[in-house]
């Protein structure tokens, strides 16, 4: 039996979908009965609602060990998709106790109950850092400890380097690395915040880029990568590296809507995440722009997807088919 945690998220949700597409035993793992609903919901608006009902769902955190080892009774394989996202500097704490300890928790328990083979959804955050003169990253691109990551990066770096310690115990894993992904459903939630931002009338765009990609790759990835014989690596899952004012207006485009208007240059952003530190203090509440994000925004970093193209014989879905299915989709879900 397959178990998969993080099934009430994008990623894990459609993981489950095409595990039980495929026949598939399955179980998974549950915090609370409002994030059971969000992926009950999911699988209507997919009308796979009687597939929906063939998963076997236990009630367990992966920060709780007790119920973890009830979790993991009769597991051969396992997905691990669960992860705080989260850019809020005031969130670094239970990002690396979700990200790290949880993930830890994950390997351990794999290792005490013999599983076969083990899956993390990982993060190009936590990819190497490109040198002066660089502009490439691929999975053999080293970290750089002296330079300033996001908390979230670093959180999934440890993560990363629980998974690799867990290899070296002698547990089979894999590791993607995904950029910004985009599917249907879990509106407004990761990157499909996005959506709601365009549609709300977002005014400002940048000329950085990034990595992204639709979810309906990164599952098909990972399931090949478990059913190979490929273990001990990772692989960046990355589509195409799209500039931002592009990805923006795509977006714009597709729920059609007015185009982001104002260009967000360097010192512009660099004020607006200052700003945005003050007003969280102010009125407490969570950071939306940090300076990590920031700078971000205007990272011209090329992320290489050649490794798991050419180890799978892997074909992209080309990105703009991808956000015109997505912005479709969430039309209709509103």
């Amino acid at each position: 039996m397959i178990l998969v945690t993080g099934g009430t998220g994008m990623v894990g949700a459609h993981l489950l979908l095409h595990l039980l597409q495929n026949n598939e035993a399955v179980r998974a793992i549950y915090r609370t009965p409002a994030s059971l609903e969000k992926t009950k919901t999911f699988f209507a608006q997919e009308n796979q609602s009687f597939l929906f009902d063939k998963i076997q769902w236990i009630q367990a955190d992966i920060l709780d060990i007790p119920a973890l080892e009830k979790a993991f009774e009769d597991i051969s394989h396992v997905y691990h998709c669960a992860a705080l996202i989260s850019f809020d500097p005031n969130h670094e704490e239970q990002l690396r106790k979700t990200n790290i300890e949880g993930t830890a928790n994950m390997v351990n328990c794999s290792i005490d109950f013999s599983v076969k083979k083990f899956c993390y959804v990982s993060s190009i955050a936590a990819l190497g850092d490109t040198k002066e003169g660089e502009t490439v990253i691929t999975e053999e691109t080293e970290w750089n400890p002296e330079k300033n990551h996001g908390d979230y990066a670093l959180s999934k770096f440890g993560a990363e380097t629980e998974v690799w310690r867990a290899s070296q115990e002698g547990l089979q894993i894999v590791i993607v690395n995904p950029g910004v992904i985009f599917g249907t459903g879990f509106y407004p939630s990761g990157s499909n915040e996005l959506l709601c931002k365009i549609q709300n009338g977002f005014p400002f765009y940048s000329k950085g880029s990034t990595g992204i990609t639709a979810v309906n790759d990164v599952v098909k990835i990972m399931t090949s990568l478990m059913k190979s014989e490929i273990h001990g690596e990772r692989f960046t899952v990355v589509s195409e590296n799209m500039n931002l004012q592009e990805l923006l207006f795509t977006l714009a485009d597709n729920l059609h809507k007015k185009r982001p208007y104002i260009y967000a240059r360097p010192y512009i952003t660099s004020f607006a995440w200052r700003m945005d530190w003050l007003i969280s203090k102010l009125f407490f509440r969570e950071r939306t722009f940090t300076r990590a994000t920031a700078k971000s925004s205007h990272s011209t970093d090329i992320y290489d997807n050649s490794k798991v193209t050419s180890k799978l014989n892997y074909t992209f879905q080309p990105m703009k088919e991808c956000l015109a299915i997505v912005s479709q989709a969430y039309l209709k879900a509103q």
